[in-house]
């Protein structure tokens, strides 16, 4: 006996066809199955079913159909897979090098702190390597963070001047916030570095200064400029008594 079929374009629709095809009869006779498989083939047409290698046969059943419907689901399942995969890795390598550059300068920033006066901490802060190998971890994680439309969206105005819409944007990526985090640790502990030898050649106490170039540069750089104007202010004071 044939079936009769209102069919749509829609997948919702299809999924609904199937049902009727398994459990209502036509009351038109003389139809047959292959007219029906005609119309599904077109409404398939242009969709993933084409691209993932799977056909309808002419002897249309149910298990058939249902066959479709598994393997459509099983090869977006599986890109979807892909997809995470591809997104998670980025995440997990933008969270390293994250932690990796913040552990790397903390020790740095406790000898300055603690030992001022030690012979390691004024050469480890004389040498220029931890700057080298930042620097480099820095350009890394730029290269894995840049894309083409990096340079239009952080000079999107017209000036070719940076906007602060287009900057959230572009930190929005993972990969990029990692990078702007590295570019300010190695800005900030030069500049401690400078204000830590600074306080060496003058006699100026700098621990407070260099403590607060660890997370507020800016206020650290400014404390010191206070610290060295007042030192020099007690020094002739005292040299005038």
């Amino acid at each position: 006996m044939g079936f009769f079929v209102c069919y749509s374009h829609s997948p919702i629709s299809l999924k609904a066809d199937r049902l009727w095809l398994a459990m209502r009869p036509c009351h038109t006779l003389g139809i047959q199955q292959r007219s029906v498989l005609g119309s599904l083939s077109t409404g398939y047409s242009g969709q993933r079913v084409a691209r993932i290698g799977t056909t309808l046969s002419p002897e249309w059943s149910f298990v058939r159909g249902l066959k479709v419907v598994i393997s459509l689901k099983v090869a977006r399942c599986a890109q979807r897979r892909k997809n995470c995969g591809v997104v998670a890795s980025y995440s997990q390598i933008a969270s390293t090098v994250f932690t990796l550059g913040t552990v790397a300068v903390l020790p740095f920033y406790s000898l300055m702190v603690l030992a001022p006066k030690a012979r390691l901490t004024r050469r480890s802060m004389e040498s220029g390597i931890p700057y080298a190998l930042l620097g480099l971890l820095y350009a890394y994680v730029l290269y894995l963070s840049w894309t083409p439309d990096t340079i239009r969206i952080m000079f999107a105005s017209k000036y070719w001047l940076p906007e602060l819409p287009g900057i959230a944007r572009l930190f929005s990526n993972e990969m990029t916030l990692a990078s702007a985090w590295i570019h300010l640790l190695v800005v900030d502990l030069f500049a401690a570095r400078q204000v830590f030898l600074d306080g060496l050649e003058n006699n100026i106490e700098t621990r407070h200064s260099v403590s607060l170039c660890l997370m507020f540069c800016p206020v650290g750089i400014f404390a010191h400029v206070i610290t060295k104007a007042l030192s020099k202010r007690a020094s002739n004071v005292e040299q005038n008594m």
